[in-house]
């Protein structure tokens, strides 16, 4: 493909992102295949002579577009915003054409200060602590673009496990640093996400998964107390964790109580995992949410869930830059250069080569500027509220988070196994997309406003969709809920299949044995891993199983039988 050539298709992809933007409320929010119908539309090997961009873009659309989730669809309510924008775009396209790899400042020096700058901005937009500028007077500390949360979340550790093991070693400079390994142990809540179970995992270290309070935060008197059982068995608290809008409810853990904790214990490191709510910090209403973050050894939001940025783009601030680098730095002498001053980011993270994020979300502050972001997460709170006042309007339903940001956690008020067919039946039509999560031991059905240009129209008519497949699922499920006899021209809905009620209610059916194993561990959630139910069938067999065992006893026996919470589910 020459410049001219380049030019024309240019022009006509552009136009096709347009058209896409426009008329995506004309697609289903999301496609209904099974794994591998790809493979049976394409050709098993690539071909041997270059093809027409015209039927590139033809096979894109009758081929790709259809089977794919849209994520900036205004029905889709799934999982959290996907942001995106057309600043956001033009941005990543000059960064792909520019084509860097911004390891370094002598390897890009505008790639380099550019994120430096714009991470300084955004520090100030959100008003975090000024010790996690670089342009602050005295400061060490700064911040860098990483692709996702879950490389701050393992950076962050890395680093903090490098600061601990260096003054578990002292003067016994010839031992080897796994040998302190064992004795560090890390601490979130249950409801931190899973990417922390992955670094600490990476790390080879201990975490601790603890308990939240009745609200779902996580509290200072339960981390400090896990601290002084793990100190008395002789082991090094290093590394804690807390949420600023948690995956399940977006609930916001007290960094206050939490940060005076970690502050008595010299070892531990500090993390503050903000990937969607930290961003709400750009509102000063929001501010309140994050009182304590000045105890914050580091800190991480991603522009690309709710600051209209493209994936990927991941803003993380350190305190003090110094421990980060020293955990991560190799400089082989092929990359060392003369300005020793400067910063080099290869430093900062995990990859060596680097693309250009900055300029996007560069981009994203100029187009829009503090007030035009601050009206769209405005706007998404105001609809969020209005969707949970139409929630609560109805008796049958109930909100089981509280409504800070735009995530509401609403369910039926029945046994779990008909939300999680509710569910279903709302994803199966294609026309909207949620997930689900459990909060307070029960299965919710998560309505997240994630659309950029969304409405109250968009959310009323959401609604209304929702309560005519609520009346679908109670009339084929419960019949005796329904009190008005449905139209005589209008069949009776059908009960789900059970294998389309676990896929589209984001289930996944085991045994006792298995549900019990899995429980055991501390495994934190990320949002989009099935929710582990026991399979009904096993249930069955249990209770004929006990049937059988009870018939045999005596006739003069008495017996209590244990209603438990997965056959009632």
């Amino acid at each position: 493909m020459n410049t001219e050539e380049f030019r024309k298709y240019g022009k006509q992809m552009i136009d096709y992102i347009c058209d896409y933007g426009q008329t995506i409320d004309t697609r289903d929010v999301a496609p209904t295949v099974d794994p591998g119908f790809l493979r049976k539309l394409l050709p098993d090997e690539a071909p041997q002579k270059g093809e027409d961009f015209k039927r590139m873009l033809d096979d894109v659309e009758s081929k790709i577009m259809p089977n794919m989730v849209h994520w900036n669809h205004p029905r889709f309510f799934a999982y959290f915003p996907a942001g995106n924008s057309y600043p956001s775009i033009l941005g990543d396209m000059l960064s792909s054409a520019i084509g860097s790899i911004g390891f370094s400042w002598a390897s890009s020096p505008a790639a380099t200060e550019l994120e430096t700058i714009v991470l300084d901005w955004y520090a100030k937009a959100l008003d975090l602590p000024c010790f996690f500028r670089s342009d602050a007077k005295g400061t060490r500390g700064g911040g860098v673009l990483q692709g996702s949360a879950s490389e701050c979340a393992l950076v962050c550790m890395m680093a903090a496990r490098a600061r601990a093991i260096k003054e578990l070693k002292g003067n016994h400079v010839d031992v080897h640093d796994s040998v302190y390994l064992p004795q560090l142990v890390a601490y979130a809540s249950k409801e931190a996400h899973s990417s922390i179970e992955k670094a600490a995992k990476m790390a080879i270290v201990k975490l601790r998964a603890l308990d939240t309070d009745g609200r779902g935060v996580f509290r200072g008197d339960t981390l400090r107390q896990a601290i002084q059982e793990d100190m008395a068995q002789g082991l090094t608290p290093f590394f804690v964790v807390a949420t600023v809008g948690t995956t399940s409810a977006c609930v916001f853990d007290n960094l206050v109580e939490i940060g005076q904790v970690c502050r008595e214990v010299r070892s531990i490191w500090f993390h503050v995992d903000g990937a969607y709510a930290g961003n709400s910090f750009i509102l000063p209403e929001m501010r309140r949410f994050k009182e304590g973050l000045e105890y914050a050894d580091s800190f991480n939001t991603n522009p690309n869930k709710l600051l209209l940025t493209n994936f990927d783009c991941s803003a993380m601030w350190v305190k003090d830059v110094k421990s980060l680098t020293t955990a991560l730095a190799v400089d082989p002498l092929y990359l060392q250069h003369d300005h020793s001053s400067a910063i080099d980011y290869r430093h900062y993270g995990i990859p060596l080569s680097r693309r250009f994020r900055a300029l996007k979300l560069w981009f994203v502050f100029r187009s829009y500027g503090i007030v035009g972001l601050q009206k769209y997460i405005r706007n998404h709170i105001a609809l969020a509220k209005r969707f949970e006042s139409l929630v609560n309007s109805d008796d049958r339903f109930e909100v089981r988070n509280d409504v800070n940001l735009g995530l509401v956690c609403f369910r039926l008020k029945q046994q779990d196994r008909i939300n999680r067919d509710l569910l279903a039946r709302i994803n199966q039509s294609g026309k909207f997309h949620m997930t689900p999560a459990m909060v307070r031991g029960k299965y919710i059905i998560r309505f997240c406003v994630t659309y950029e240009h969304a409405t109250a129209e968009h959310i009323d008519y959401a609604w209304e969709e929702i309560k005519n497949y609520a009346e679908e699922t109670l009339a084929a499920e419960c019949p005796e809920e329904i009190t008005e006899p449905a139209p005589a021209t209008k069949k009776p809905p059908k009960k789900l299949t059970r294998s389309m009620s676990t896929r589209f209610s984001f289930t996944r059916s085991v045994s006792r044995e298995i549900f019990e194993r899995q429980n055991s561990r501390s495994q934190l959630t990320d949002g989009c891993t099935p929710i582990v139910i026991i399979d009904t069938d096993d249930i069955l067999e249990s209770l004929q199983r006990a049937s059988r065992i009870n018939g045999e006893r005596s006739s003069n026996d008495t017996y209590d039988t244990d209603s438990t919470d997965e056959a009632s589910n």
